[in-house]
């Protein structure tokens, strides 16, 4: 039973790996786009993106969710998202998707407005363009910063994804739950707890070794 419980597991985590991947591919770079939008000081530009945030912090996640997959066929009468596991699964990454790239601009915005004009004005005395004084002089700064909560984030992001059981995408914790139902026996749920703590540990030990490569800004 142990075996067969653990390989069950497996193909749960191996679900919740993908789903755990593919969200930060691409919430990490449309989080720094959502950024540089809500600080530009055309209004048409910052106040679509402001208001975007302020949507997607201030509901669930769960109910984030269910919006997206239930909405399009509600609202449009289309399958958008298409049938099957592959459907519920897209459904939940664009949710992801979306969630945590708002939360990673506000970390960028905070990352970049904490850099003193000071260095802004200095590359412009030494007569460089700003996409210059942003890559080399603005950016790796800005990285140091933001590893803490930005590890923060992604370590919540793993524990999140079990939320995608809600529209049954079958994740590890739907894994350990079928078993209560088909067997009677509790100790998969919690068994699953073991799979969380581990990959949790080794990305805390990934980024306490990030941060100490960037302490050469000390």
């Amino acid at each position: 039973m142990f075996w067969t419980v653990t390989i069950s597991l497996l193909r749960g985590f191996l679900m919740t790996l993908k789903l755990f991947g593919l969200t930060l591919l691409f919430s990490l770079p449309l989080g720094l786009f959502i950024c540089f939008n809500s600080m530009s000081r055309n209004p048409v530009l910052r106040l679509p993106f402001r208001f975007l945030i302020w949507i997607i912090r201030g509901t669930p996640l769960l109910l984030q969710l269910l919006v997206f997959y239930y909405g399009p066929g509600i609202l449009f009468h289309t399958n958008l998202w298409g049938s099957g596991d592959s459907g519920r699964f897209f459904a939940a990454l664009a949710a992801f998707v979306i969630n945590y790239a708002c939360y990673f601009s506000e970390i960028y915005r905070g990352g970049i407005q904490s850099i003193p004009v000071g260095q802004y004005e200095a590359g412009q005395v030494l007569g460089m363009t700003k996409g210059q004084i942003f890559r080399k002089i603005i950016f790796l700064q800005v990285i140091k910063r933001i590893v803490p909560p930005i590890s923060n984030e992604i370590i919540t992001l793993v524990k999140d994804t079990s939320l995608a059981r809600v529209i049954a995408v079958y994740e590890i914790i739907w894994s350990g739950q079928s078993f209560i139902k088909a067997e009677g026996i509790i100790w998969p749920l919690f068994y699953t707890g073991a799979f969380y703590l581990i990959f949790s540990g080794l990305l805390t030990i990934l980024f306490h070794y990030i941060e100490r490569k960037l302490n050469y800004f000390r």
